[in-house]
């Protein structure tokens, strides 16, 4: 899950990219309403942490920004205005979730597997796939009961094509689930980690569709 992070404090903002990726997210962190708007317009992401009282402006605006251009992204507001009525005010806004300062960092990576996981159209925590089961609280991967042992980028890379069985994901948007805009990325990153994955799971289970990415199968 690739997650954007908006929050003006660079501490508190650290602290939550360092943090979610603990839980296993791509988290990428802006302070202001303006490059939060620029990076919603020209990036990919599966949900937004953002924060309400920002120095160029309030959260609520890049949220009526994002809606305006019907982004479904989902929202997080993450903020210490925490009346009914600023709830009330996000949540008509269109955030999908509220929570208020100071927070716990297991409950934000909580909430955003739920955003997720409706995002998804997915009701249970846990995904089966071919009798592979994963579990993205755990970070785990089984088959018939026994460990498969995948590194996080695998079991990202994984969580990814299965959340979208018959679906190409080309190789950029592998990419951008696995790093983040400041790490350095190798030319065949993505191969090398779907090379490792097969040899765990089976080379036929992920399809290399050529120039275009890769899938899995919806069906057995």
């Amino acid at each position: 899950m690739r997650v954007l992070v908006v929050e003006d404090d660079a501490v508190l903002q650290n602290g939550l990219v360092v943090g979610l990726g603990l839980h296993g997210v791509t988290a990428e962190g802006v302070g202001t309403c303006a490059d939060a708007i620029a990076a919603l317009e020209t990036t990919p992401f599966d949900a937004v942490v953002l924060d309400v009282m920002l120095p160029d402006g309030s959260g609520f605006d890049v949220l009526r920004a994002v809606r305006s251009r019907d982004d479904a992204v989902p929202v997080l507001l993450l903020t210490a205005l925490d009346t009914v009525a600023d709830r009330i005010r996000g949540l008509d806004d269109g955030a999908d979730d509220y929570l208020g300062k100071p927070f716990d960092l297991d409950e934000v990576a909580a909430r955003l597997r739920a955003l997720r996981r409706r995002a998804v159209g997915r009701a249970t925590p846990t995904i089966t796939w071919q009798n592979i089961v994963l579990d993205p609280v755990r970070r785990t991967a089984s088959e018939n009961g026994e460990e498969l042992g995948l590194s996080r980028r695998e079991f990202t890379l994984l969580l990814a094509l299965v959340e979208r069985p018959g679906i190409i994901q080309s190789k950029a948007d592998l990419e951008a689930l696995l790093y983040g805009w400041q790490e350095e990325i190798e030319s065949n990153a993505v191969e090398v980690h779907i090379h490792h994955l097969r040899s765990k799971i089976g080379r036929d289970r992920i399809e290399t569709v050529r120039g275009l990415g890769y899938r899995v199968r919806a069906t057995v």
